[in-house]
């Protein structure tokens, strides 16, 4: 699989890890009453605050592991070269203290999960895999994005990209479902944070290490997704 194949199909809202559960937090922004034409605002809030914390974390847990490909059937290269499993659980440790609602680790996590099953089926006796998986049963998401993306070969700006790229979509694609969008708009909200994205890239790519991961936080994203998990009609989990 080339780089840019594997960088894209993690940006695919067909991959199968339970993307579609999830609205990045726009379901219970517009039952609180946030207008729609205000979501490609909300893009770029989440792109400066959560965005920004989780693609730096993709990045940490791409260089934790090595950031290189497995060169054949996952059992060809050297074994667990570049591989740093406690460099991994450090970077896991500093985002979930960076992650303070409890539905939204708990999201993260089955997206992680959905990322550790395409994993195994794929790459099953990888170093990078292994290492994935002693953080228990469901890493967070932007953990498992960043082992994932260094099997598949892809470098450290396309890990960030990715992930940004990701989280505005999810939002696009909620609002589709959850307001009387036009699909054009939508893409239109996606494309327009595309300076926003490539600034946060490169925030992202100067982190050095855990304690250096952001720590800015959306308050009011956090409170409406603790208001959400108490509501018993709902399209997204969160």
């Amino acid at each position: 699989m080339s780089t840019g194949l594997g960088t894209l199909l993690l940006a695919d809202a067909r991959l199968p890890v339970g993307g579609h559960t999830y609205s990045a937090g726009l379901e219970p922004a517009l039952l609180d009453g946030m207008p729609s034409d205000r979501v490609a605002d909300y893009i770029a809030a989440r792109t400066r605050t959560v965005g920004l914390v989780e693609a730096a974390a993709s990045v940490l847990a791409h260089r934790a592991v090595g950031g290189a490909a497995a060169p054949g059937p996952a059992t060809d290269g050297p074994e667990g070269v570049g591989v740093d499993a406690g460099a991994l659980a450090d970077v896991h440790e500093a985002l979930l203290a960076r992650s303070p609602s409890a539905p939204l680790r708990d999201i993260s996590g089955l997206l992680g999960r959905g990322l550790v099953r395409l994993a195994d089926r794929l790459w099953p006796e990888h170093p990078a895999v292994k290492a994935l998986r002693t953080l228990g049963r469901a890493p967070q998401r932007p953990i498992a994005l960043g082992v994932v993306a260094a099997v598949m070969g892809s470098d450290e700006a396309e890990v960030a990209r990715v992930s940004l790229y990701d989280d505005a979509q999810t939002v696009a694609s909620a609002a589709l479902k959850l307001a009387p969008v036009d699909p054009v708009e939508a893409a239109g909200w996606v494309l327009g944070a595309e300076g926003v994205i490539s600034a946060s890239v490169a925030e992202a790519l100067a982190v050095r290490g855990p304690d250096d991961l952001p720590a800015r936080t959306a308050p009011q994203i956090e409170g409406w997704s603790l208001e959400h998990q108490l509501k018993t009609r709902r399209i997204f989990v969160a």
